[in-house]
């Protein structure tokens, strides 16, 4: 089966861009495969203030522009470097030019597969509150109810830094703490693209899940041809 050329919406923030880019490298290198890849540049600032707002249709107007330049450049299907970026995801796989690679649907059978029955959440606010828009019915998520205004904008200002200062990383990692300690989640589930650069190369002292990592997973399978596009 022939691997398809992947679309990438980037720079929402410039951090996670990179580490997609770095980690399907190494995914495709590791299946001894040659990636065909092409990243358009989105806004994280007109992204954030959309999302806070809700303005969804806005948003994926402009998704929508954008998958026409990767369409335009050969790309076979797209993806958005953002779970807290998916809040307008359904807004725009109806309007978009090419097939859209979810990151947040192959999250709850990835749990499932993993034995895991609760998970505790860090990403945005949206991400959060929402229990990751709604989309797990295997697995059991928590977050940190009376801090999602706190954490949700600690971690848009790391996105928008694109760096993790020590005393965002203690809190960070603090807050998954409390999550295991307090509320039963068997593993923290970095629900938000630019977090492992608070987490990367730490030992919390829990088992924690990149979510990044599953959705890369994928794009490699189809990009390598492993996987077709609709299963």
């Amino acid at each position: 089966m022939a691997g398809l050329h992947i679309g990438l919406i980037g720079g929402i923030g410039p951090a996670a861009t990179i580490v997609y880019y770095q980690r399907l490298c190494d995914a495709m290198r590791a299946r001894g495969a040659r990636l065909d890849l092409t990243v358009v540049q989105a806004d994280i600032h007109e992204l954030i203030a959309n999302n806070l707002a809700d303005r969804r249709q806005d948003q994926a107007e402009i998704y929508a522009r954008l998958i026409e330049r990767l369409q335009a450049a050969g790309a076979d299907c797209a993806a958005i470097t953002s779970l807290g970026g998916h809040f307008c995801f359904e807004e725009t796989r109806a309007i978009s030019a090419l097939p859209l690679v979810s990151a947040v649907e192959p999250l709850d059978a990835h749990f499932a597969r993993e034995g895991l029955s609760r998970v505790g959440l860090l990403g945005t606010r949206v991400v959060m509150r929402t229990r990751l828009y709604g989309q797990l019915a295997r697995t059991e998520a928590v977050a940190l109810d009376d801090e999602i205004e706190d954490l949700g904008q600690l971690y848009q200002d790391l996105a928008v830094a694109g760096a993790c200062d020590d005393a965002t990383r203690e809190r960070l990692i603090g807050a998954g703490r409390r999550m295991v300690e307090e509320m039963g989640a068997e593993a923290i589930v970095l629900a938000g693209t630019d977090l492992n650069l608070a987490f990367d190369g730490q030992e919390p002292g829990y088992r924690v899940i990149d979510a990044l990592d599953v959705h890369v997973a994928l794009l490699a399978d189809l990009a390598s041809g492993a996987r077709p596009l609709d299963a």
